[in-house]
């Protein structure tokens, strides 16, 4: 999965909300689709960080 940094002033407030949407649709289609992960992989992935 990737990440966005957002410092201030870097987009303006219209470019912020459209990637947090485009990454919202990103997250439902893969619902949809069935391409989710078990509540254990996320935290292995998190403490990984």
């Amino acid at each position: 999965m990737e990440t966005i940094q957002i410092t201030k002033n870097a987009y303006p407030i219209n470019d912020a909300m459209n990637v947090l949407f485009s990454k919202l649709d990103e997250a439902i289609d893969d619902m949809e689709a069935g391409r989710v992960i078990s509540e254990e992989e996320l935290w292995a992935e998190i403490d990984a960080i």
